[in-house]
């Protein structure tokens, strides 16, 4: 690459955390109801597993049932607070010192997740990072939430960091990530890190 800017690209749900965030935040949401809210899911689910529904509309299902009945002021405050829960005790120490470094070296760090901006864009501002590109959630006129646009996964994830930052516009990319939603990240960087934060690949 030829440009002036050093970035650093962060998958989120076990990369920078110890596990998945998605799952505790429904759990946030619907506490007890949560069975029966999942219960509700399944036909999307079930769609998704023998190929009739994509996975990005899927998971819009999944989020409508979920988010139901809730204002954005309410999810505003729900994803702070799952946030502030993650920068507290839910993440990996080596990764959020990675991040921390990267930041040190005055790179632009970018959150790239397929977790909701519902707290992923939360979490990013507590880190200091530049950008959270994350799965967008919108409501729509009949106040139900969905996605808007396409989970941010694989192919995505690519997509979305060129349109924050110009291709042309970075010198080197870090990428780190932990899944097959992170490889196209990380066959775009120039220094990958798959389930590592030290030596690339």
């Amino acid at each position: 690459m030829s440009g002036t800017v050093i970035v650093a690209a962060f998958d989120v749900d076990g990369t920078l955390t110890r596990r998945d965030t998605f799952l505790p935040f429904l759990w946030r949401l619907a506490g007890p109801g949560l069975v029966l809210r999942v219960a509700r899911c399944t036909p999307a689910l079930l769609a998704y597993a023998a190929g009739k529904r994509s996975k990005t509309a899927a998971k819009s299902a999944v989020i409508e049932v979920m988010f139901a009945g809730l204002t954005p002021e309410q999810l505003q405050v729900h994803g702070r607070a799952h946030a502030l829960a993650l920068l507290r005790d839910g993440l990996k120490p080596e990764g959020r010192a990675r991040l921390e470094w990267h930041q040190r070296q005055g790179h632009q760090v970018a959150l790239v997740s397929a977790s909701p901006d519902t707290y992923v864009r939360a979490l990013g501002e507590l880190l200091g990072a530049d950008a959270a590109l994350c799965t967008r959630i919108e409501r729509g006129a009949d106040g139900q939430y969905g996605i808007a646009g396409e989970n941010c996964v694989g192919d995505e994830k690519v997509r979305r960091l060129w349109a924050w930052t110009p291709r042309s516009a970075v010198k080197e990319l870090y990428a780190y990530g932990n899944s097959s939603g992170d490889h196209a990240l990380l066959a775009a960087a120039d220094h990958a890190h798959f389930r590592s934060f030290g030596a690339p690949l």
